[in-house]
């Protein structure tokens, strides 16, 4: 049988608060994982804990000082998701040297500095642990006005392998997850205007686009130790669009 649990483990999760990163806190409970959220949102953490029972934990992880802080704060973690990301979307001509700074703190080094912290506990600790990156299909396929986010998403990747190189003797995974548009709110804003949504979604062999319950199933998949064997990868949840 294919249940995954996760009873007796701790899971951190960054961008908790809402979308993606709010049903993947959802599902690691129903799995019985122990969850601490992080996001930067007060009400949504206020929510997220009456509907799960997580333990929650408020930062402005676009601060490397508080970034660090959330991961120490978190105590003991053995399954660590990072979630967190902004995009703003510019073309290159227009984009900022703002815009992009503040892009790459929060998609990038966010998930280096927090993964950092937990790495070293989890090494201390010598149980092993797993890490999973939530990226996206711009890391990989140039999109338009996409160059700051797409930069940051391909960072993330990279740092991805480089963390499964240096953490794998210590039995540590770590893995990406690069999905297509997800329908969150955030991405019903975006996308669901059909003069934008259509070109992109005739792109998807599948022929639509994701929910955040698609990347939250993959996520509980490469965290559990049905995917003991696996680490480095970067996993397209994208209905083909990669294959184009």
């Amino acid at each position: 049988m294919m249940e995954i649990r996760f009873d007796g483990k701790r899971a951190l999760v960054t961008g908790a608060g809402k979308g993606i990163g709010r049903e993947i806190v959802k599902v690691l409970v129903d799995c019985g994982a122990e969850v601490v959220a992080v996001s930067r949102t007060q009400a949504d953490l206020d929510s997220l804990r009456a509907e799960t029972g997580c333990t929650t934990l408020l930062a402005e992880l676009g601060s490397a000082a508080a970034a660090q802080q959330a991961a120490l704060d978190a105590g003991p973690i053995d399954l660590l998701v990072n979630n967190a990301g902004i995009a703003i979307i510019e073309p290159f001509l227009e984009t900022s040297v703002e815009g992009w700074d503040e892009t790459l703190a929060v998609n990038l080094r966010a998930a280096f500095i927090v993964s950092q912290v937990i790495a070293r506990g989890m090494v201390a600790r010598g149980k092993g642990g797993s890490i999973v990156n939530i990226s996206s299909q711009a890391g990989v396929a140039a999109l338009p006005n996409h160059a700051a986010y797409g930069a940051s998403k391909a960072g993330l990747d990279h740092l991805t392998r480089v963390m499964a190189l240096e953490l794998g003797p210590h039995q540590i995974r770590v893995n990406s997850i690069n999905p297509t548009v997800i329908l969150t709110p955030m991405g019903e804003k975006v996308w669901g205007d059909p003069v934008k949504g259509d070109p992109m979604k005739a792109r998807i062999p599948l022929g639509r686009f994701g929910y955040p319950v698609h990347v939250a199933q993959a996520v509980a998949y490469l965290l559990s130790d049905k995917a003991d064997m696996i680490t480095g990868i970067i996993m397209p949840v994208d209905g083909g669009y990669l294959v184009n």
